[in-house]
């Protein structure tokens, strides 16, 4: 399950990191809709994706211990 939990947590963080800075990226340049979805949209999935992450990390720390 260890092995399993690390790279799951390291992949939604970096997506979510990811999502975060192009949702930022833009909605600094001017556009608020990307895909059909607002970019406010995208930075609270991004958010989402590295709350996730950090959990899977968490837990993964937790088990080793």
């Amino acid at each position: 399950m260890d092995k399993f939990l690390l790279p799951v947590g390291r992949l939604a963080g970096l997506l979510g990191l990811l999502m975060c800075l192009v949702s930022g990226l833009l909605r600094l340049s001017g556009q608020h809709w990307i895909g059909g979805f607002e970019t406010l949209t995208l930075l609270q999935g991004g958010v989402a994706g590295m709350v996730l992450g950090c959990f899977f990390l968490l837990l993964a720390l937790t088990k080793n211990a």
